[in-house]
């Protein structure tokens, strides 16, 4: 059953200007995770977040265990329950699964990762490490999965994230293992220098329509998903890392210096989250 429909402008390329462009009105549908359906396309969604990363993790066992809990979490589809999912967000306890060689991986990595920050590091030695876990500490960390594919709009993300803030309280309800005191969010951005950053800006319209992000004012770091920039205003900590197996990257290279991104938000903010991203992304009329 589809929990709702939403209908945006599929096109939506940066690419077309307002004379080149037909729209098309797409009904984007939401719904639980399906396990006969959405394991492969799980999979590329998660080799997509972590990149050549992505070989660190069983990712068919952490798409496993995410099709497991069908309380909690949201595909978009576009043609109906039996088709492939083109987005994702779920929230998965690390505590609880602790045990599994996919959240065993991935909490090693966030950890790894997160040496880079000495004070988050220590939080997430707190919460995470072996000493943490061994305890049962009541202070359960819940790893949040956002993903999309390329031409997915953010106006999705105000609904996705309500729905997950419903869902872990409807669970918590039936005593469900959801109460996370911190969400630990991983996602990927770009690193531009000044003068990439010029030629994307020159490449750029100037439509009448509005845009879903503006192009990068200049040399810096920039999350793929726009709503990033948003969510990490709720973050107590925010790092921005180089993947490990990133290849070198030479001057003329082409295609992005991509990375990534890991927030650690207080789990009493999600609902002000989907309500910023509510107020920033708004349905299209």
């Amino acid at each position: 059953m589809a929990k709702r429909k939403q209908q945006a402008d599929a096109a939506q390329s940066d690419n077309e200007s307002d004379s080149e462009r037909s729209l098309v009105d797409v009904d984007f549908e939401f719904f639980d995770p399906n396990p006969d359906i959405d394991f492969l396309a799980l999979k590329r969604l998660l080799t997509q977040l972590f990149q050549a990363d992505a070989q660190l993790l069983p990712v068919h066992d952490l798409a496993d265990l995410i099709l497991a809990q069908p309380l909690v979490g949201t595909t978009v589809k576009c043609d109906g329950r039996e088709s492939d999912p083109y987005a994702v967000l779920t929230a998965l306890n690390l505590h609880v699964h602790k045990d599994r060689p996919s959240i065993q991986a991935l909490t090693a990595y966030a950890l790894e990762k997160s040496s880079a920050d000495p004070v988050l590091h220590a939080k997430l030695q707190a919460l995470l490490g072996p000493a943490a876990l061994a305890s049962g500490s009541v202070d359960h960390v819940g790893f949040v999965f956002s993903e999309r594919l390329i031409n997915m709009p953010v106006q999705i993300t105000p609904h996705m994230y309500r729905m997950l803030a419903d869902e872990i309280q409807w669970a918590l309800d039936d005593n469900e293992p959801y109460d996370f005191k911190h969400l630990l969010l991983i996602s990927r951005v770009y690193r531009l220098t000044a003068e990439e950053a010029a030629e994307l800006q020159a490449a750029s319209p100037r439509p009448k329509r509005q845009k879903q992000s503006e192009p990068p004012q200049g040399a810096g770091v920039y999350p793929f998903h726009p709503e990033d920039d948003i969510i990490r205003k709720f973050a107590t900590h925010t790092l921005d890392y180089t993947f490990t197996h990133s290849q070198p990257r030479e001057e003329d290279a082409f295609g992005l210096d991509t990375g990534g991104r890991m927030m650690l938000i207080p789990t009493a903010r999600l609902r002000d989250i989907a309500a910023a991203l509510a107020e920033a992304y708004p349905q299209p009329s």
